[in-house]
C-alpha cells in the first residue's frame, strides 16, 4: 500500500527533476507561453509530488500544503514580481538557502514508515524549481548545463580536481578535519560503490551547488562588479560559510576547506565556460572524502 502511494510521487519528481537538464526541454518550455503562465506551471509541479504522495498515504494536513505552496509560489513567481537585478537575485538565492537550510522538508513530507524519509522527494524539487525559475524565468544565458560532461569538461574538471588535492589535503590536515579511513571493502564492492557515489553527488550535491554558487552567483557578482576575480572569490567565500552548519554549527573546519574547494571549482568553471566542469570538480573531491575519509 505504502510503496503504490510513494513510488509514484518518485516518478513524477523523477521526471520534473530530469526536465531541466534537456536544452530542448527547457526551450520547449519557454515557448508555453509569459512568464506568469510558465511560473504558474512550475509552481504547480512543485506540489504535485507531494500530492501524490500525501493523499496516497492519507497524510495531507491542509496547513502543511499551504506552507509548501506558499513557499513553492514565491520561488516560481519571483521573476515575475521582480525586475532582474544583482540585488534581486542576492535576494533570491538567499530565500532558497534559507528555506533549504532549515530543513522543512522532513516535517512536509513526514515519514509514512519507521526509518522512511520522504524529505527527499523536497529536496530534489526545491533544487529543480530553483533551477527552472533561473533558467526559464530570468533567463539566465550560457550555463551550459547537464547531465553529462563532453570530453573536454572532463578533462578540465579531472585537472581541477587534481590541482586542489594535495592543498585540500594538507589543509584538512592542519585543521583536523577527519582522517584517513578507506572503507573496509571487498575491491569490487569499493569500485561499485565508488562509482555510484560519484554519479549520486554529481547528479545531485554537485548539481546544485555549482549551478546555484558558480553558474548564477558567480557570474552574477562578476557582471555586477565587473571582475571575474571578484565573483570568484566572493562566490567560493560565501560557498565555505553555506557549510558552517553541517554536522555542527560552527563547524570552522570544513568551512575552510569547502571555501578553497569552492575556488577550484571556480576556476574550472571559468576555465571550460561550462558549470558541468566544476560541477566534475565537485563531485570528485565529495566522492574521495566520503569513500576514503572519516569525519
Amino acid at each position: 500500500m505504502l510503496a503504490l502511494a510513494v513510488v509514484p510521487a518518485f516518478l513524477a519528481e523523477l521526471a520534473f527533476y530530469l526536465f531541466p537538464a534537456f536544452a530542448g526541454a527547457r526551450k520547449s518550455f519557454d515557448a508555453l507561453g509569459g512568464k506568469p503562465l510558465r511560473a504558474a506551471l512550475l509552481a504547480a509541479s512543485g506540489v504535485i509530488p507531494y500530492l501524490i504522495e500525501a493523499l496516497g498515504t492519507r497524510a495531507f494536513h491542509l496547513v502543511i500544503f499551504v506552507e509548501l505552496l506558499a513557499m513553492v509560489f514565491v520561488t516560481a513567481f519571483w521573476y515575475v514580481w521582480l525586475r532582474r537585478a544583482i540585488f534581486v537575485d542576492l535576494l533570491f538565492l538567499a530565500f532558497m538557502a534559507a528555506v533549504y537550510l532549515s530543513r522543512p522538508f522532513e516535517r512536509i513530507y513526514g515519514h509514512p514508515a519507521p526509518h522512511a524519509s520522504l524529505a527527499v522527494l523536497g529536496q530534489l524539487m526545491w533544487i529543480r524549481l530553483g533551477l527552472m525559475a533561473v533558467l526559464s524565468l530570468r533567463s539566465l544565458d550560457g550555463a551550459r548545463f547537464g547531465l553529462i560532461p563532453t570530453s573536454e569538461e572532463w578533462r578540465i574538471g579531472v585537472q581541477h580536481f587534481l590541482y586542489f588535492l594535495p592543498i585540500g589535503a594538507a589543509l584538512a590536515y592542519v585543521v583536523r578535519l577527519g582522517q584517513f579511513h578507506p572503507r573496509p571493502q571487498p575491491w569490487w564492492q569499493f569500485g561499485a560503490l565508488l562509482v555510484l557515489t560519484f554519479w549520486g553527488i554529481f547528479w545531485v550535491v554537485s548539481l546544485a551547488e555549482e549551478f546555484f554558487f558558480r553558474a548564477f552567483l558567480q557570474r552574477v557578482i562578476a557582471c555586477g562588479t565587473q571582475s571575474e576575480t571578484v565573483g570568484l572569490l566572493v562566490a567560493a567565500a560565501l560557498f565555505g560559510l553555506v557549510h558552517l552548519p553541517f554536522q555542527k554549527f560552527p563547524n570552522w573546519r570544513l568551512g575552510i576547506v569547502a571555501g578553497v574547494l569552492g575556488i577550484f571549482c571556480g576556476l574550472s568553471l571559468l576555465r571550460a565556460r561550462s558549470v558541468r566542469a566544476s560541477m566534475v570538480t565537485h563531485a570528485l573531491v565529495a566522492t574521495t572524502w566520503r569513500m576514503f575519509f572519516s569525519a
